[in-house]
């Protein structure tokens, strides 16, 4: 049996609106139309720089693949300001996003963590790959993406995806993580060995779309 192909490429599509008919007018379009090959989620913005703003999350298994698919096409009327795109490559240790749906909406937290140079970024995902994930599901992180930026903003950098229940569960886990004493250890290794790996971050929080393949 043929092995199955992993996701190695994602596009973030970022729909900047203005306040009034395009946020409506853009969720009508999608819920309607059949999503594009390889769309992984659908997300409102809750907290981000731009409001109101809409985030299709698109999964390929190469750049072939993606050069075939359109993602919108809403007629000769305009149905958002802008559109940015954002060409991710999924690190090696980045988990396939599949279809979820839950009981209760969740919130996802987009984190996209700025290095100062690639060197410094490949250290970031050598420590994420060690042992901080292994602290993330111990403290209630579970991120479902890891990539780095390849076209877009704030390169070099890693971007990474994180589903909580609530935002009380949320603050819970970051707090949990901050206290803990490997992370605290694994930090200051980290910081002694490559400097500040991390030297900005953007934080945005999302919701899921009612027809989003993950919720």
């Amino acid at each position: 049996m043929a092995a199955e192909k992993r996701t190695q490429f994602c596009t973030l599509e970022s729909f900047k609106l203005k306040a009034g008919t395009e946020l409506p007018r853009l969720h009508e379009h999608f819920s309607k139309t059949v999503p594009p090959k390889g769309t992984k989620i659908f997300l409102e913005a809750l907290i981000a720089p731009h409001m109101p703003q809409l985030l299709l999350v698109t999964g390929f298994n190469s750049l072939e693949e993606m050069r075939s698919v359109h993602t919108v096409d809403t007629g000769s009327e305009p149905a958002f300001e802008s559109l940015d795109t954002t060409l991710l490559e999924a690190a090696p240790y980045s988990p396939e996003i599949t279809p979820a749906v839950h009981d209760k909406p969740r919130i996802f937290e987009l984190r996209v963590y700025h290095s100062p140079t690639y060197h410094q970024l490949a250290a970031l995902h050598d420590r994420f790959s060690g042992p901080e994930i292994k602290i993330f599901h111990r403290v209630g992180i579970h991120p479902i993406l890891y990539a780095s930026t390849l076209i877009g903003q704030n390169i070099p950098n890693l971007t990474y995806l994180i589903p909580f229940d609530s935002l009380a569960d949320r603050e819970k886990a970051w707090s949990a993580f901050a206290a803990d004493p490997e992370w605290v250890k694994v930090r200051k290794e980290s910081i002694d060995k490559s400097g500040q790996i991390s030297s900005v971050q953007n934080i945005s929080l999302w919701k899921a779309t009612d027809y989003s393949p993950v919720k």
